[in-house]
C-alpha cells in the first residue's frame, strides 16, 4: 500500500524483516504487526504486508507513525 506524505522521504531505501535497521521510521513501520517490508523514495512510503495480515489493522498504525514523523 502506498502512502504519499508530500515531503521528501529520502531513498530509494528498502527495509525488510530479514535485515535489521537503525532507521527510526523504517524500524517503527516494520514493528507494525503484519508488515513484511518498507520502501521509501521521493515523497511516498510503500508497505508490503505478510500474506496472512490485514490492511485494516496495518493502515491506522502506519498513518499514525507517518503523521507523527512528518506532521
Amino acid at each position: 500500500m502506498k502512502f504519499t506524505v508530500g515531503l521528501p522521504v529520502g531513498g530509494p531505501t528498502t527495509f525488510t524483516q530479514a535485515a535489521a535497521t537503525d532507521d527510526p521510521l523504517g524500524s517503527a513501520l516494520l514493528a507494525i504487526d503484519g508488515v513484511a517490508s518498507v520502501f521509501m523514495t521521493a515523497d511516498f512510503v510503500t508497505l508490503t504486508k505478510e500474506a496472512d495480515a490485514a490492511w485494516d489493522a496495518i493502515t491506522p498504525a502506519a498513518v499514525s507513525i507517518l503523521e507523527g514523523h512528518f506532521g
